[in-house]
């Protein structure tokens, strides 16, 4: 299999999340909701069916049920049910700060596990070839001395959702500012949803970075071998 061959996929997955999760929401509720055309209350749905629907297709795809992806679609029902119901902007504030807290938290407390949740979301099999590095590990009696660096990266990999929780309150606070269940709120939203990839997901993503760069030098570093042994190629 080609290098080409391999990225295509991943590309495909990036621009599907992006047009269905982003763009397609944004402009249906920025450019549709007017009573001219859908309305507030029916943009907001037509908006949020396709990130629901692109999740429920990728779970069908992937063959297995993926916490995260049950999570956003649960994220994005909460989101149309707050709107339509036209409960007050605070809500949204809440439900976009607390699920990624609730991940950050998730990640600080199965560090004292056997199975981190920072290893599936940087350090997973896909990317590590878990059954060498361990074997490594053991042959160097240096398990207990990468653990603890496995733990300063969940540190910073918590500390990227808990910026997501704080960006995103603050995001909904300032933006969302018009009575909910008028053309004016749900083109708010749709502004929201779309200032959220730079605002929030970029600031995150530097420091998943940061976090996954972090654990790769500890792997050259600790085992002394080059870090092309342990990927997976």
């Amino acid at each position: 299999m080609t290098e080409s061959t391999r990225q295509q996929p991943q590309n495909q997955g990036f621009f599907g999340n992006l047009a269905f999760n982003i763009i397609i929401p944004v402009v249906i509720m920025s450019y549709a909701s007017s009573e001219d055309y859908l309305g507030p209350a029916w943009s907001i749905v037509a908006a949020l069916s396709f990130p629901i629907g692109y999740g429920l297709w990728d779970l069908k795809e992937s063959g297995k049920v993926n916490g995260f992806s049950i999570l956003g679609i649960v994220s994005v029902l909460l989101t149309g049910g707050i709107s339509l119901l036209k409960l007050p902007a605070e809500y949204i504030a809440i439900k976009e700060a607390a699920i990624p807290a609730l991940i950050g938290i998730a990640v600080l407390v199965t560090q004292f596990t056997e199975k981190p949740l920072v290893k599936m979301l940087i350090l997973n099999d896909q990317i590590i070839n878990w059954p060498h590095l361990n074997d490594v590990l053991d042959k160097q009696n240096k398990r207990k001395l990468f653990d603890k660096k496995v733990a300063v990266s969940s540190y910073i990999v918590a500390s990227s959702f808990f910026l997501s929780s704080a960006l995103n309150y603050i995001l909904a606070k300032v933006i969302l500012v018009s009575e909910p269940g008028t053309t004016a709120y749900t083109e708010e939203l749709g502004r929201m949803t779309a200032l959220s990839y730079p605002v929030i997901v970029i600031p995150s993503m530097i420091l998943l970075v940061g976090a996954l760069w972090y654990l790769f030098a500890q792997i050259k570093k600790i085992t002394g071998e080059e870090l092309d042994n342990f990927i997976n190629q």
